[in-house]
């Protein structure tokens, strides 16, 4: 509690600073024993009850996560083949299945062919709580597997809007370079205001803000990213 009481000082409570200004606090502060992931909690002005106000997508972080993504793949034979060159962690059919099923959930994300998914959806009742149910509008229900699982593998991720009408993702670890850091962030929010649906009045960008996962949020200024 003392490194947090100590870092929130090094904020000015209430405002909202420039993207570079925010990350370079945020790599002023001191950190955990551990290297602690930089999160991003983006504020949307729209209805998440509504269908036609719903935010989703995803973004190729320019410097990757910091983790290492684990991909496991539904494919047979050359798509198979193809999602273990690219480094797919686990590949299978039926016998994937009959391992998740079991409880092997040793993954991070989900790719399938078209003709598995009616095997993968007996499994949506496991995958879906979790978010690893593969789907097309995302780009992992695709034949080109090899694509998929290389761009999971290099740091692309998933955000959506939740019941609160709130995006909660990732963006890097605090020991990237503060300019590594200020392109994935930048990526995201460029990404997410690509994904304003129509159907949203006013101000989309409500607030933005960026924390450690053992530090205080620091307030970014959702003006420099788009106006209204």
């Amino acid at each position: 509690m003392k490194r947090y009481q100590k870092n929130s000082e090094k904020i000015e409570l209430g405002k909202r600073y420039t993207l570079s200004e925010a990350v370079t606090r945020l790599a002023q502060m001191e950190g955990a024993k551990f290297d602690e992931t930089v999160d991003l909690s983006i504020r949307l002005g729209v209805d998440p009850t509504q269908a036609d106000q719903n935010v989703r997508g995803t973004v190729p972080l320019p410097h990757g996560t910091g983790k290492n993504i684990r991909v496991a793949v539904f494919a047979k034979g050359e798509k198979a083949a193809e999602a273990k060159e690219a480094g797919a962690d686990v590949v299978g059919e039926k016998d994937l299945a009959e391992k998740i099923e079991k409880g092997f959930l040793d993954f991070d994300k989900t790719v399938a062919t078209p003709d598995l998914m009616g095997l993968v959806g007996k499994l949506g009742r496991v995958l879906g709580p979790r978010g690893l149910m593969p789907n097309p509008k995302l780009g992992t229900v695709t034949m080109e597997v090899g694509v998929a699982v290389k761009q999971l593998k290099a740091g692309m991720i998933e955000f959506r809007i939740d019941k609160n009408g709130i995006i909660h993702t990732l963006a890097g670890k605090k020991s990237f370079a503060p300019e590594k850091l200020q392109e994935n962030i930048r990526a995201l929010l460029e990404a997410v205001v690509r994904a304003k649906p129509a159907a949203a009045k006013g101000h989309y960008l409500r607030s933005i803000t960026v924390s450690s996962t053992m530090g205080p949020g620091i307030g970014i200024d959702p003006g420099e990213f788009m106006k209204g």
